[in-house]
């Protein structure tokens, strides 16, 4: 289960991990399974849209069951389609690495973490170093 004590302990170690990394200023939300905010944190001098963007990474990921990496290369081979989903869903859609699914010990969907800031790819390192050891798996669609 995605408590907010857990998401808390994501989001801050999301955050330390961009500090460590020498990311630029991240943004972290932690949605639960049903895509409502549980978490929403942001480094000093993040950007105003990072809220967001990271939000839209998380929201993609729960909505397909997929992480945001996937949803971008899918995204790429069939862009009418995701500009219609975002559309859909009222411009909730952000596929693009850095929503990252959180998975219980049985594999099972819990919520998901978006982060922004950074590249798409060290928002996606910092969010699994925030996930590791809070006793879910982050899932970002990688053998």
């Amino acid at each position: 289960m995605l408590t907010l004590e857990i998401a808390d302990r994501i989001a801050d170690g999301t955050l330390a991990a961009g500090r460590a990394k020498g990311a630029q200023p991240l943004t972290v939300v932690v949605l639960d399974a049903g895509g409502h905010v549980v978490v929403a944190k942001r480094a000093d001098n993040s950007g105003i849209l990072r809220i967001e963007i990271a939000t839209g990474k998380a929201y993609g990921a729960l909505g397909f069951g997929l992480p945001s990496r996937v949803l971008f290369s899918r995204a790429q081979e069939n862009p009418n389609f995701f500009n219609a989903v975002a559309m859909a869903s009222g411009g909730r859609l952000v596929p693009n690495a850095g929503g990252v699914l959180l998975r219980d010990g049985e594999g099972r969907i819990v919520g998901a973490v978006g982060v922004s800031g950074d590249t798409a790819d060290m928002d996606e390192i910092c969010a699994l170093a925030g996930i590791e050891g809070s006793g879910l798996t982050g899932d970002v669609g990688r053998g």
